[in-house]
């Protein structure tokens, strides 16, 4: 298995239209434009958007704001019309759309209505699961309602690991609702949703990163992908998350406890491409600002690209190339730290 998947990038390419493209073009032009002079410049909108579904989830994973309950922001179910009006503003530009910030986006009852919507549009749609809601139904829709790709949150192959992190979770459903994707794609005969397991490599799972693999091939997706934690109290590990395997790690051990080993250069291709929109139309920096604490506008307010180009996403840009450092969502970030399986 491996990263590039020919069929589900050439899917990818096959979204791209002149107007895109251009797009394209004009944001990655700013960007490395303003990494140079060390001044924000922004060209064109975003090539891709992540749009919250809901912040409600049924697991309380430990490192998790949603399944701790422990947001600050309000909480709620994204509504279909604000979504139709928000990608009606972009859609022309807009390449890339993932249905994921927080929560579980199947508990969000117009989930895959949004989905079609944007599928009609020809944007390139993707979404980040717990798998516990796949049922038969939902995976025939699922199928139907044009889905690029989809990750499966799989984090153990036995209940008693797979439940130390997914705590509240049931395997058994996991893997009832990837066989299920798996088989309404062949009976509808669609090569889509490019089907991933996603196993986030903690202590209590990292004996079982060659178990995962063998699933994989035995329930029929795609591909398998690792990814670090990200563990908010690192230095101490109070939830002992941090694996030992040091390539599936962001941290490394100290006598006085963790480090995290990112080098966080001032610069972050993010907030040139990929802004999140919560569901109750707040704009934040990217997916690391999980409380949204930095807003850099409303769209109950403002239109998005008004907001794209005020004062406040200039003035954020200006601190990225200042000082990253200093930015608090930055100082645990995994940009360029995922690990995809390469045998």
């Amino acid at each position: 298995m491996s990263r590039f998947n020919r069929r589900d990038s050439f899917n990818l390419i096959s979204k791209l239209t002149p107007r895109r493209a251009w797009n394209g073009v004009k944001v990655m032009s700013s960007y490395y434009i303003s990494k140079w002079t060390k001044k924000p410049v922004q060209w064109g909108y975003p090539i891709s958007i992540s749009f919250e579904p809901t912040t409600s989830c049924n697991l309380r994973c430990p490192e998790c704001p949603s399944g701790l309950r422990a947001f600050t922001r309000p909480t709620g179910m994204l509504q279909k019309d604000f979504f139709s009006e928000t990608i009606d503003q972009l859609h022309k530009e807009l390449l890339y759309l993932v249905f994921y910030f927080q929560g579980e986006p199947y508990l969000n009852p117009s989930f895959l209505d949004m989905v079609q919507y944007a599928s009609k549009k020809r944007i390139y749609t993707a979404t980040s699961t717990n798998a516990h809601y796949l049922t038969d139904a939902n995976a025939k829709r699922t199928i139907e309602s044009g889905l690029d790709r989809l990750i499966i949150s799989i984090d153990g192959t036995t209940q008693d690991v797979y439940e130390q992190y997914r705590v509240g979770g049931q395997l058994n459903k996991v893997i009832e609702g990837a066989k299920n994707i798996v088989k309404w794609k062949k009976e509808l005969n669609s090569s889509k949703p490019f089907v991933v397991f996603q196993f986030l490599v903690v202590k209590p799972n990292e004996h079982q990163v060659e178990d995962v693999k063998k699933l994989a091939k035995e329930t029929g997706v795609d591909d398998v992908w690792f990814k670090t934690a990200q563990v908010y109290d690192y230095k101490n590990d109070p939830n002992q998350l941090i694996p030992s395997i040091d390539k599936y790690s962001r941290y490394k051990k100290t006598p006085g406890g963790y480090t995290f080993k990112g080098k966080l250069s001032n610069h972050c291709w993010r907030l040139w491409h990929d802004p999140v929109i919560t569901w109750d139309g707040l704009v934040a920096p990217c997916c690391f600002d999980k409380d949204a604490q930095h807003q850099l506008g409303d769209l109950k307010k403002k239109s998005f690209k008004e907001i794209w180009t005020n004062g406040e996403y200039g003035k954020f840009r200006q601190n990225i190339l200042k000082g990253r450092k200093n930015i608090d969502i930055c100082a645990n970030c995994s940009e360029g730290t995922k690990v995809w399986s390469n045998d």
